[in-house]
């Protein structure tokens, strides 16, 4: 049964790694979307756990670490991706079931049989394939640090959700205690953002008072997102505006949304790893990155290279492998 609460998880993962692809291509604030997705859980989860009945006890709070974990992962992701190699940052994020595997065999003892541990093997160099399917060299490495940050942090989120189980943590309250620890976090990290932008802005108004008299041409005004000049801030071609931002409720209301996949996923992760061996559950759930190509292939009509179309098969036969092996 583990294995049907896990690739459901990886199927709302999947959904939720669409939705982020498809926003990213959008003028959002990004800490701003996070935060809607994180308070979407948690009133999703407190509406559950009041109509579940769950008690709360004092197990609960290691949904704080959860949501911390959690906050520091994605965090870490975004940073990389906006300061190294796209390709390299997201080859760290399939590498978290790793970390469970190793990290669950010190702390709890658990090991693999041969046939779990083969079909483990070939998920995860599938899982890779996909991954290392870009341009990755040891000569891009910017970002590295915040990969591997990225890494262990999703495994440790994944870790902390097992732990939870085994304590006996009430599944819904643990998972509001967790969206609202990253809630907070992240509604404190748009504050600030919010914050630098005004501080941009007083300067530029400043800088353009105090240039205007003298000024043969009109300053350029600075896109307060990303603190470039306009012009340079869309696609590179001078004189090109770029596209207005979404607005505060927009993207609130987008998250809120894109939070009901995030929700969904975590539910099911619960009891993936209350009823499976942590870092088979965690590999299963890290497939979510076919949903994603799948949709890349037939939607956004990208092409498989061989090395993707490589992968996805030796994922699809380690998930058979897992399959006769239970």
């Amino acid at each position: 049964m583990w294995f049907v609460f896990a690739a459901a998880a990886a199927v709302c993962f999947g959904l939720r790694g669409i939705l982020y692809q498809w926003t990213s291509q959008r003028p959002i604030q990004r800490n701003l979307l996070l935060f809607g997705v994180y308070f979407s859980g948690m009133v999703i989860a407190a509406v559950a756990g009041f109509a579940a009945g769950q008690a709360w006890t004092s197990s609960v709070w290691i949904g704080t670490l959860m949501g911390l974990f959690s906050f520091v992962s994605n965090a870490a992701m975004y940073k990389g991706f906006a300061v190294g190699k796209a390709s390299l940052v997201a080859m760290f994020t399939a590498l978290p079931p790793v970390v469970v595997a190793v990290l669950a065999y010190f702390l709890w003892e658990e090991k693999l049989n041969i046939w779990q541990f083969g079909a483990f093997v070939v998920i995860m160099g599938g899982i890779l394939m996909i991954r290392y399917s870009s341009d990755i060299s040891l000569r891009h490495l910017q970002g590295a640090g915040w990969g591997v940050l990225t890494m262990l942090f999703f495994g440790f989120t994944d870790l902390s959700s097992k732990a939870s189980t085994m304590l006996g943590a009430p599944p819904l309250p643990t998972l509001v205690v967790m969206y609202a620890t990253g809630t907070l976090l992240f509604g404190l990290s748009w504050a600030m953002d919010s914050a630098r932008e005004r501080q941009a802005r007083a300067i530029l108004r400043q800088a353009v008072q105090e240039t205007a008299a003298g000024a043969a041409e009109p300053a350029a005004s600075v896109d307060t997102q990303s603190g470039v000049p306009r012009s340079e801030s869309a696609s590179g071609i001078p004189g090109e505006v770029a596209a207005p931002r979404w607005s505060v409720k927009k993207t609130f209301l987008w998250g809120l949304f894109v939070g009901i996949s995030n929700i969904c996923g975590m539910m099911l992760i619960l009891p993936a790893f209350k009823l499976g061996v942590t870092g088979l559950v965690s590999a299963v759930i890290a497939m979510n990155v076919i949903i994603v190509l799948l949709y890349a292939r037939f939607v956004l009509k990208e092409k498989f290279s061989r090395l993707e179309t490589g992968g996805l098969m030796c994922a699809i036969i380690g998930i058979l492998i897992l399959r006769l092996a239970a």
